[in-house]
């Protein structure tokens, strides 16, 4: 493993940089575990929640990823659960929203299910967000509730209008789910460019016990996606990219980008950027690896130095890639939830 430089009280804080020669620039932020949504992919139907006493203060998530930009971390995605139905959010929204006028970030986004956006989406903007991961996978009302057990489709719809009104950019995330979404996913590549959408489509990743739902049943190849919508567009391959996983291709017919995340059948880890944090103050170093380090125990027990030490640690275990499996026979799975880890 390669050694990771410490600052010293001369210098200012070294650059995170991972034993594979990865820059460490974007930190993904859940802020809680709570949603207002049980999609079949991610949760239970029936959950158990955190405690509010072990979830970081919304004081401390700020001192956390302001350590982070310290060392380095140009990008923060604030995600769930709904990060948008934590109480007082916005209080965090609006002070890292703040860096991203000055300067200190690159970008703030927000990965949200669109439930909250119809009353927040003005406030956002106003904040300094810039761009929202809306995750959206079907169109047919009847279909989205049957994913989302709890959700409304037409008060989604109604958030993105919200939101675009007031100037936000938006790109659907859409979980290819077998004998579910995979015969109208070409009309939601067409309802994003008429829309003005950018669009992902994502491989089901086998995180958590989801009850009696299973994760061989649910895994549709993204390849395959691929080749049914090669059909019906003309998809040329992009050298655009994002702080994500994501490879895109221009979608002729709409003019939009398109993108694919394949965890599964191609694994994206070679240049991987990106660090999660849970909303308990959990660092995983990689969505597909149980290692994690205890940033609240740090930050607590030795302050800000304290955290710092801790960070560097854990980015010198980052490993080279995941162990995510899914086969005709078996889904390999880490034990938390994707709620839990964010997305």
């Amino acid at each position: 493993m390669n050694k990771i430089d410490r600052p010293s009280p001369q210098n200012k804080p070294a650059k995170l940089v991972d034993p594979f020669g990865r820059a460490i620039d974007y930190i993904r932020v859940s802020v809680t575990d709570r949603c207002d949504f049980r999609c079949v992919y991610c949760m239970a139907e029936e959950m158990t929640f955190l405690p509010k006493s072990e979830l970081l203060s919304l004081e401390e998530l700020e001192v956390v990823c302001r350590n982070f930009m310290r060392l380095g971390t140009r990008k923060i995605r604030l995600t769930g659960g709904e990060p948008l139905v934590r109480r007082n959010i916005m209080h965090l929204i609006r002070n890292l929203g703040a860096e991203v006028k000055s300067g200190n970030l690159d970008e703030l986004t927000i990965t949200t299910n669109g439930s909250q956006l119809e009353k927040k989406a003005e406030e956002l903007a106003e904040a300094g967000v810039r761009r929202l991961n809306v995750s959206l996978d079907t169109l047919d009302a009847d279909k989205f509730q049957l994913i989302t057990r709890w959700g409304a489709l037409d008060k989604v719809l109604a958030g993105m209008k919200a939101a675009r009104k007031a100037g936000l950019q938006i790109k659907l995330n859409t979980v290819a789910l077998k004998g579910v979404n995979e015969d109208e996913l070409g009309d939601m590549v067409a309802f994003a460019g008429d829309e003005g959408f950018d669009m992902t489509i994502i491989e089901v990743m086998p995180m958590g016990d989801i009850g009696n739902e299973n994760r061989v049943d649910q895994y549709l190849p993204v390849s395959v996606v691929r080749t049914r919508l090669e059909k019906r567009f003309t998809l040329t391959p992009s050298d655009y990219a994002t702080a994500g996983p994501a490879r895109y291709v221009e979608v002729g017919e709409t003019g939009r980008r398109l993108g694919f995340i394949t965890p599964m059948t191609h694994n994206f880890c070679e240049s991987c950027n990106r660090v999660r944090i849970t909303c308990t103050g959990q660092l995983y170093m990689c969505l597909g690896q149980d290692d994690h380090a205890d940033l609240s125990r740090a930050l607590r027990g030795g302050g800000e130095a304290g955290l710092q030490e801790a960070i560097y640690e854990a980015i010198g275990r980052k490993p080279k890639g995941h162990d995510f499996v899914i086969s005709r026979r078996e889904a390999r799975n880490v034990g938390r939830m994707m709620n839990v880890t964010g997305g």
